[in-house]
């Protein structure tokens, strides 16, 4: 019989929110565990780019926690450094005509009211920022707080950090239950794992995970491609995406959605966004999504038709119909605790995410206020927050 293992906190997910969470909650004096049916970041975390951003985000719930996010990243940023390839290089989100460099700056004014730095910028400053930028630029607005990690290197050192006792290749089958329904812990097909708190950090996932106690969660997948250049001299100095990608992360629709982002790594590939669709877990190559991802990249930067892109990859954002991720509580299932659904931007809202979980867990006032992301919110009677 196998031994049954017991501590505070279990976390499902070793991916880089749920490393965050194991982070934070250990340093809140927790016991933790992390499961995981594959490897560290071996789901969503390790297709994504690293983006640690507030360039694309309204003011509203999720823009004050990518501001939480960032703050939290700097700090783990100076602890880590390099082992994580953090680079606070700043964004640059740029417009080719008036009218789209209208609405940027209007969004912009609206960012900076909620405490964003958002610097407008002329088109001859653009090219002093991005030599090689494509000529005939309207203008742009410069994001000196975006920044970017490695995430699967991230995740890993994350983990090593909390020191959370980390079982890989262990899926979880099923969440224990005591007699009033509150929650013992996991089931997984090599033993059991009893706590008194489960975190759902499972993304992409983490609909199936809610709905297997009965708490419904409505997360779905949104595939996206990332193309990989050979590696390059530093040609490409922040991250540059055009005006159009804000609506497309804000877009409710199933068919593919491509806009340009640009950025090059601590390690020399430039990696080529971004594209969305909701095609299931379908993971077959889209020559139509990666022809309009290298069409888009030579719009914005000429010298990348020159270039070969060496690879690409896919993966799923884990998606809720409100664009905000579910994070806290579950009053449907006392000791369930949500951190899932935040879409692309999961990378960069994990440490916030993490903090708030640790916060909830240890009975704390957390830094923002949970109901905006509360998960029960997509029920019948739950509402939405918007």
């Amino acid at each position: 019989m196998a031994k049954r293992l017991t501590c505070d906190v279990v976390v499902v997910g070793a991916g880089m929110v749920g490393a965050a969470c194991a982070l934070y909650a250990a340093r809140a004096g927790l016991d933790v565990r992390v499961v995981d049916r594959g490897a560290v970041a071996g789901g969503t975390t390790g297709a994504g780019e690293g983006n640690l951003l507030v360039s694309d985000k309204e003011p509203g719930p999720e823009l004050d926690l990518a501001l939480l996010s960032g703050r939290l990243w700097a700090s783990l940023g100076g602890e880590l450094g390099a082992a994580v390839e953090y680079e606070p290089k700043g964004g640059v989100v740029v417009a080719r005509t008036p009218g789209a460099l209208g609405a940027l700056s209007g969004f912009a004014a609206g960012q900076r009211a909620a405490g964003v730095t958002a610097e407008p910028v002329g088109p001859d400053e653009l090219r002093e920022l991005e030599p090689h930028l494509a000529t005939g630029m309207a203008g742009g607005v410069r994001y000196p707080q975006d920044a970017q990690v490695m995430p699967a290197l991230a995740a890993a050192h994350l983990l090593r950090a909390s020191g959370a006792r980390l079982h890989t290749g262990r899926a979880v089958t099923g969440v224990l239950r005591a007699a009033d329904g509150s929650v013992l812990g996991v089931r997984t097909a090599r033993g059991d794992i009893h706590a008194p708190a489960v975190v759902n950090a499972a993304g992409t996932w983490g609909g199936e995970l809610a709905a297997s106690v009965g708490a419904a969660l409505p997360v779905l997948p949104r595939r996206g491609f990332v193309l990989v250049t050979e590696p390059l001299p530093r040609m490409v100095r922040h991250k540059v995406y055009a005006a159009d990608y804000v609506a497309d992360v804000a877009s409710d629709s199933a068919a593919l959605r491509t806009s340009p982002v640009v950025e090059g790594t601590a390690a020399g590939p430039v990696l080529i966004g971004a594209s969305r669709e909701r095609v299931g877990f379908d993971r077959a190559l889209s020559l139509r999504a990666v022809r309009a991802l290298a069409a888009g990249a030579i719009g914005l930067f000429p010298f990348l038709e020159r270039v070969r892109a060496l690879r690409t990859y896919a993966g799923f954002r884990p998606y809720l119909p409100d664009h905000l991720p579910a994070i806290g509580p579950d009053p449907r299932l006392p000791g369930l605790y949500h951190a899932c659904g935040h879409e692309g931007a999961g990378i960069g809202l994990s440490t916030g995410t993490g903090l708030l979980i640790a916060q909830a867990l240890t009975g704390k006032t957390p830094d923002l206020d949970l109901a905006p992301f509360r998960p029960e919110r997509f029920e019948p009677d739950g509402g939405t927050t918007r």
